[in-house]
């Protein structure tokens, strides 16, 4: 894969590289549902989250609409175990969709600060599940998530970074994932697989 020579000049990855192979990104077709999904697993494990997704797949007999979300009496979708909240948010992104539009030819155009400025409109939606979206379901191979826990204990581990204030733990941080680029991605995708901690919506469970 073209990112393996580049990420393979530090040491640290070019273990991981060796032990874990190589990663591949596929793109995801429907983003407002990557984002229901999203906001639906969200502080669950994975288990209870691909219960919760089929669930919402029965509801529909298959994916819905944005249209069907919106018309999902709330009820019904607090009955599949969402919290009153996630309720709203699944469905906010469902009205976004169909007001402003999320498909990959308008996200196309924008810079991945861009797309995140944007998403982060939609009430229940922030950052880090922005990041997500960019890489894991437009593909976009130069995403360095920093407010992600999983990211920052692999770097702090692998690179033994002794704790200081978290502003100054950060910036060291940073400062090791600038010589990944442009392909930061990936080089996330074996940090978290050295914690053996993928997010749960990645696809590949944790």
């Amino acid at each position: 894969m073209h990112y393996v020579k580049h990420l393979s000049k530090d040491e640290k990855l070019r273990r991981l590289i060796k032990d874990h192979g190589v990663f591949k990104l596929n793109k995801r077709k429907n983003l407002y549902l990557y984002l229901c999904y999203s906001i639906m697993s969200q502080q669950l494990s994975t288990k209870v989250a691909r219960v919760i997704k089929q669930r919402f797949l029965d509801l529909y007999r298959g994916e819905p609409t944005a249209q069907q979300i919106i018309d999902t009496p709330f009820e019904k979708l607090r009955a599949i175990g969402l919290s009153n909240a996630k309720v709203n948010y699944v469905q906010n992104v469902a009205r976004f969709e169909i007001e402003k539009g999320l498909g990959h030819k308008k996200l196309a155009k924008m810079s991945d600060e861009e797309v995140i400025e944007y998403l982060t409109e939609i009430k229940g939606v922030g950052r880090w599940t922005v990041e997500m979206l960019l890489m894991f379901a437009l593909c976009r191979e130069d995403l360095f998530a920093i407010d992600d826990l999983g990211l920052q204990q692999a770097v702090i581990g692998l690179y033994d970074l002794k704790h200081r204030k978290k502003k100054i733990m950060n910036a060291k941080i940073l400062k090791i994932s600038a010589q990944w680029a442009p392909y930061r991605t990936y080089a996330c995708l074996y940090l978290w697989r050295w914690k053996d901690n993928p997010p749960a919506i990645n696809g590949e469970g944790r």
